[in-house]
């Protein structure tokens, strides 16, 4: 899948846009608690972005684990 070099940037990217998409969700929910509408990009932001860093995180156990198989098929050999 992907080369070892980059699953640790894959995993950092992830977990940094997990946690801003989730300074987002808290941005959207104090405005609507003070009665306010957030901007579009709050929002957006807020929607999207912990689906994608969901995906990333998944994309990197993946290929973690075809990595495994593969070192352990050639161990057996």
């Amino acid at each position: 899948m992907t080369p070892s070099r980059y699953r640790r940037p894959l995993m950092v990217l992830a977990a940094v846009i997990a946690v801003l998409s989730l300074i987002a969700v808290g941005t959207v929910m104090v405005l609507a608690f003070a009665g306010s509408v957030a901007p579009a990009w709050v929002t957006y932001s807020a929607l999207y972005g912990l689906p994608a860093a969901f995906i990333l995180m998944l994309l990197v156990v993946l290929d973690g684990v075809a990595a495994r198989r593969r070192a352990g098929k050639a161990g057996r050999r």
